[in-house]
């Protein structure tokens, strides 16, 4: 009788023996009401989780396999959703190994259950796009959309590829849709959480609404849809440039604004104290403003 393992049971070894090596590092959040969210354990201390899978609380529990201890927020980004806790114990742990993620490619969502025992789905890598900028602002490194399901108390956990490599961090994106925040912008941003406990972001300081461009400026506008300005923030940079509410926002350095997210492209932290020429119409006229990028408050 042949007892050599088959090439299903040298995958399914496989799966069990990446799980076995993570699951001190993947790590159950739990409210008071027990209630529970999965992170990842970054550092001996330091846990990342979805910054919008967690509520407003100050303190938690953070329970994994045979350890209990409490913990605290330190730091959130709601731009990356990338949000951090440190842990009243430290727990033992090696740095994750990065990933580069294939379409294709093998991925499983680490989580787990409310009493930190380990939990997992497989999937494959559906797509890797490039770079691109939430709503909130926030630069993504990569734009990785994996084909598993994902239930809400498991978002927040690692995401591997087949060598047990950290592709990233999973998250919930539009309904039906689970994303993988790439390990470098966990790598990017979790440095700036610890520091400082905010990412630091370009602003200009206004309140922004999509509007259409008059019929009678759309060519020499050059676009159908621009931003009018609701508001502007006292003394801050579109204030000090002359902005007002009513101006229609068409451009900034050449970009043309028919939403946030090119703004928010524009608006990111790498940028800030850069000078910017905006491009408007006030009054039924085109005119050009300058500004500098500031920081938001």
């Amino acid at each position: 009788m042949n007892l050599e393992p088959n090439s299903l049971q040298l995958h399914s070894q496989a799966i069990e023996a990446i799980v076995a090596a993570a699951k001190t590092r993947v790590v159950a959040i739990r409210n008071a009401s027990h209630r529970h969210v999965t992170g990842l354990l970054w550092q001996p201390d330091v846990i990342v989780a979805s910054e919008q899978a967690i509520g407003e609380r100050d303190e938690y529990e953070v329970v994994a396999t045979g350890h209990s201890s409490r913990a605290q927020i330190i730091g959130r980004d709601a731009g990356t959703n990338i949000l951090i806790l440190r842990t009243s114990e430290r727990i033992d742990v090696s740095p994750w190994s990065p990933a580069v993620p294939a379409i294709g490619g093998v991925a499983l969502a680490l989580a787990a259950n409310s009493d930190g025992t380990p939990a997992v789905r497989a999937g494959i890598v559906r797509s890797v796009g490039d770079r691109w900028f939430s709503r909130a602002g926030g630069r993504i490194d990569q734009r990785i959309t994996l084909d598993i399901r994902l239930h809400r108390t498991e978002e927040g956990g690692p995401v591997v590829d087949a060598s047990g490599a950290l592709i990233g961090m999973s998250t919930l994106g539009r309904p039906g849709e689970v994303l993988a925040i790439p390990t470098a912008t966990l790598n990017r941003v979790v440095p700036q959480l610890l520091t400082n406990g905010r990412v630091a972001r370009g602003w200009l300081g206004v309140a922004l609404q999509p509007i259409a461009v008059p019929d009678a400026l759309v060519d020499q506008a050059g676009q159908r849809v621009g931003m009018m300005v609701m508001s502007v923030a006292e003394r801050g940079p579109a204030a000090t440039a002359g902005v007002t509410a009513g101006d229609i926002l068409l451009t900034v350095d050449g970009i043309a604004l028919r939403g946030m997210r090119p703004l928010a492209a524009r608006l990111s932290e790498e940028n800030i104290g850069q000078s910017v020429e905006v491009r408007l119409i006030r009054g039924g006229h085109i005119q050009n403003l300058a500004t500098q990028i500031g920081t938001r408050p």
